[in-house]
């Protein structure tokens, strides 16, 4: 494999933050700056939690831990395989992405971080998604925010896309070791 000069191999990126903080369109931007695959993390839920969030009930503890290990065991491939990848993943609580850490101890977390006003005209405004609405309350309750000791780094969503990209793109590579383009 050719080392990409832009980005250490085997870089594990989760984008987490509440629906509709732009998890899956930034994490792909992020993913092909960094030139690594992109996963969204909602296409690795087993169909019961899909359906259980489709008919407006949100998902407890024992509908998320299968979840965040395979989400965890995708990212640690990537990153034994060296082709590294980006994940979009909500991992609202410290335990669930702990869980990931345990089986990808090289992640760092993208907190998108986005007033409750925001998020919800943002959620308001797609379609075509799994996640209503309504259960935006939910995932607030749900939130601990990325913590000052966890790897990671905290981005404001209350801007434009291309600026959320290089500004997280940016901070991803200082923390790397390797220089911007």
């Amino acid at each position: 494999m050719s080392q990409n000069t832009t980005t250490p191999e085997g870089t594990q990126i989760v984008v987490m933050g509440v629906s509709g903080s732009g998890k899956s369109t930034i994490g792909a931007l992020i993913a092909g700056a960094l030139g690594v695959p992109f996963v969204d993390g909602d296409a690795l839920h087993p169909q019961s939690n899909i359906e259980k969030m489709a008919g407006g009930k949100p998902l407890n503890d024992d509908d998320r831990w299968p979840w965040l290990t395979v989400v965890g065991q995708t990212l640690s491939e990537a990153g034994a395989t060296g082709t590294g990848m980006v994940i979009a993943c909500s991992a609202l609580r410290r335990a669930y992405r702990q869980a990931i850490l345990d089986s990808a101890p090289g992640v760092r977390f993208v907190h998108l971080d986005g007033t409750r006003d925001v998020l919800s005209s943002r959620i308001e405004g797609r379609s075509g998604h799994f996640m209503p609405p309504s259960l935006l309350d939910s995932q607030f309750a749900t939130l601990e925010p990325l913590a000052a000791d966890e790897p990671g780094m905290v981005i404001d969503i209350d801007q434009p896309v291309a600026d959320i990209v290089s500004e997280t793109v940016a901070k991803i590579r200082s923390t790397t070791g390797v220089p911007n383009a």
